[in-house]
């Protein structure tokens, strides 16, 4: 999730330049530099304080510290990334990833106080060009033979997360009659995206997901294979998430299956595929609006202290008055 933020922001900023930079043509100096422009991120894993003051809430603590200090690094000088996203050693342990097979480069920065920091650097250059070139698989509205179109208040990168994670997917799917779902993650260095194979288990039999296109947090596409009780149909489908005011429109959107039988047997089962998605939608309502509650809970602001009696060298003076 992690990796899928930060290059969905980069990504996002990416076509925002190149949009910008092909519509104007200001000669002045700061719409020249344009296509200079780039992102640079860094993150790391610790422990944190939380405190509020004067309405803002800020972190503390060493680990706070050290990722403010990797702001200032040599990465570009000796990398010659223009781009990157600089993960520590602790992040990726705590992420669980393989940096090296994710194409990562290993680097170091020291620090005063702190010392050796290590760092696994992704080339985000690289990445938006295997982005930009990689072929998409979507259902539009003129494919569908099957649509649904929920509207959930809660954001799409929140209800991305409850549709892609397994265990979040259980929230919403195991009151459904999902007794598991087991993700093998094919991709490389373990990490979740086109390739990925989820096993919605529904008792001992199996609907087999594996994931075509893979774009947080705007869509992603997969095909879907039915168990053999349910006549074992194969068809393509994808998720979109349309942003709104008030959260998530989250449309699902099947396309008419290339064998004819299977054609055949979705529309037998259709009906009851519609009536079981529909239910599973109004809990995954339920369930992101209470999870967005939870995460508005905001740190209560102590009250200021009230003052205390003086006893000391100035006790009893007279406060002193100006004016006539």
């Amino acid at each position: 999730m992690l990796l899928d933020t930060i290059e969905r922001c980069y990504f996002s900023f990416r076509r925002r330049r190149r949009d910008v930079r092909q519509a104007t043509s200001c000669p002045c100096n700061a719409c020249v530099r344009i296509p200079n422009l780039n992102l640079k991120f860094v993150a790391h894993h610790g422990v944190a304080m939380r405190q509020k003051m004067a309405g803002r809430e800020e972190l503390m603590g060493s680990d706070v510290i050290v990722v403010h200090r990797l702001l200032k690094n040599d990465i570009v000088d000796k990398l010659n990334f223009s781009a990157y996203a600089a993960l520590t050693g602790q992040l990726v342990q705590a992420m669980d990833i393989d940096p090296t097979a994710l194409g990562m480069r290993e680097h170091s920065e020291t620090y005063e106080h702190i010392g050796e920091v290590k760092l696994w650097v992704q080339d985000l250059e690289r990445r938006w060009q295997e982005e930009d070139a990689r072929q998409r698989v979507y259902v539009d509205p003129a494919q569908a033979v099957f649509e649904n179109h929920t509207p959930i208040g809660a954001p799409p990168q929140v209800v991305w997360e409850f549709m892609t994670q397994p265990g979040r997917r259980m929230q919403w799917q195991g009151p459904n009659g999902v007794t598991a779902v087991e993700e093998i993650v094919q991709a490389a260095g373990r990490r979740r995206g086109v390739g990925s194979v989820n096993h919605c288990m529904h008792g001992a039999e199996a609907l087999v997901e594996q994931i075509l296109d893979w774009r947080p947090f705007d869509y992603f596409s997969e095909t879907a294979t039915m168990p053999p009780a349910m006549g074992g149909i194969k068809f393509t489908a994808t998720y979109e998430f349309e942003p709104t005011p008030s959260g998530t429109v989250l449309h699902y959107r099947v396309a008419l299956p290339e064998k004819a039988i299977d054609q055949k047997a979705l529309e037998q089962i259709g009906p009851f595929l519609a009536q079981v998605f529909a239910q599973s939608m109004e809990t995954l309502k339920t369930e992101t609006g209470a999870e967005v509650e939870h995460r508005s809970t905001d740190l209560e602001e102590p009250e200021l202290p009230r003052p205390k009696k003086s006893n000391g060298f100035l006790q009893g003076i007279a406060p002193i008055q100006y004016g006539g």
